[in-house]
């Protein structure tokens, strides 16, 4: 089960509050003081009468505003894997403990700059009952995130005035890199599988067995000799071989002027880790500070949690790829490190490199030639005319019989 983060708040633990004027409060006080002159002036008691239960009424709306946010508990619920820049549902939950009194137009928001910032109202709070919303919230970037404060607030019973009180929170929330592409993103993914292809069939198979042909299956593996021999189709299975392994570098050595490109190639590291792993390839994550191997150390939420905390170190030093069997991707500031690796089965991307300084127009265009590309890369028209093939070869063997 994910687990849930929870806090609940109690009365005792809000850190202030207060109250201001509304209009309709300033015209009342207005009249107020009007009806005080006119009844000082001339001495009528019926004025004086009138002039009381409006003071009586000042004090009576102060009390039940009081009152109406007294007792107040929240629960705020997020869920546990959150990446920036992407909504995500919170629920809330808002309690009232009082026994016998409920709660009247309540109001709550965040303080900014809490994510939660839309504002929910309840008409009415039961005594001794909980109350469920759900909201959207975003955050805007990566990192741990801490939400300080909730507002209630409420103009209740007359709205003379707004009345609120501030509820602290010590709440942490760590936000992932956002994983939704950019432009360049995809067409740097596909390049990156159609290498892993053609290193796939580069390397040589291991044979399994024999077994019958399969509709649809490609005919680059007919065994003609064992199809004569038992008059039906068969094909040559070879043993899977290990999923090929893409390598991420990230140099943390960056200065505060490749502070953009620096957040850029996180994000960049997340979307390719991501893909990748889903393309069931092996991933293998390296800075100057940690090396991670998915999924042999872990999975992939194990990079997103520490792109979402690192931080460019300038002066930290070099890093190069280690791993020969490996594709390489690197992210680095100082491309004359990487020169011998670039013509080394590595593909090197630094500040001045044409994927991160795409503009919005291009990722159609960019998605139209990753689909190319991966056409090219997967055999896909080879594989089609090799069933063709594969069928008049079939054809022609029945009118001989």
């Amino acid at each position: 089960m994910p687990r849930a983060f929870w806090l609940r708040i109690r009365p005792e633990a809000a850190t202030g509050g207060g109250y201001r004027i509304t209009r309709v409060g300033a015209y009342y006080l207005l009249t107020v003081v009007v009806v005080a002159l006119a009844a000082f002036l001339s001495g009528n008691n019926l004025l004086f009468l009138l002039l009381a239960a409006m003071l009586a009424a000042l004090v009576i709306s102060g009390l039940v505003s009081r009152l109406n946010l007294a007792g107040l508990e929240l629960d705020f619920h997020l869920p546990e894997r959150i990446t920036a820049r992407r909504p995500v549902g919170a629920r809330i939950w808002v309690r009232n403990a009082k026994w016998l009194l409920p709660s009247f137009s309540v109001h709550l928001s965040g303080i900014p700059p809490s994510v939660f910032s839309s504002g929910l109202y309840f008409p009415m709070i039961p005594a001794r009952s909980r109350v469920e919303e759900t909201v959207s919230v975003t955050f805007g970037r990566r990192g741990v995130h801490q939400e300080k404060s909730f507002r209630f607030s409420t103009r209740f019973p007359f709205g003379f005035t707004e009345r609120w009180i501030h509820v602290r929170l010590l709440r942490r929330a760590l936000v992932y890199p956002c994983l939704e592409p950019q432009p360049g993103f995809e067409e740097l993914a596909g390049q990156v599988r159609g290498e892993l292809e053609a290193q796939r069939r580069a390397r040589g198979h291991d044979f399994y067995r024999i077994r019958p042909y399969e509709p649809l299956e490609s005919a680059r593996h007919v065994d003609w000799k064992a199809t004569a021999h038992t008059g039906e189709l068969q094909v040559r299975e070879f043993a899977r071989e290990q999923e090929p392994l893409v390598e991420i570098v990230l140099d943390l050595d960056a200065g505060a002027a490749e502070s953009d490109w620096f957040e850029k190639a996180v994000e960049c590291c997340a979307y390719l880790a991501w893909r990748m792993l889903w393309r069931e390839a092996r991933v293998r994550f390296r800075t100057q500070e940690r090396d991670i191997a998915v999924p042999a150390e872990g999975d992939v939420y194990t990079i997103l949690e520490y792109l979402a905390r690192v931080a460019p170190q300038p002066g930290i030093g070099a890093i190069e790829p280690r791993d020969e069997d490996a594709y390489s991707v690197v992210f680095t500031c100082h491309r004359e490190r990487f020169e011998p690796a670039s013509r080394q089965n590595a593909l090197v991307l630094g500040p001045d490199s044409p994927l991160f300084e795409r503009r919005r127009a291009e990722p159609d265009r960019a998605c139209a030639d990753l689909d190319h590309r991966g056409r090219e890369a997967g055999g896909g028209d080879a594989d089609a005319g090799d069933n063709r093939r594969l069928g008049r070869d079939r054809q022609d063997r029945r009118r001989q019989s």
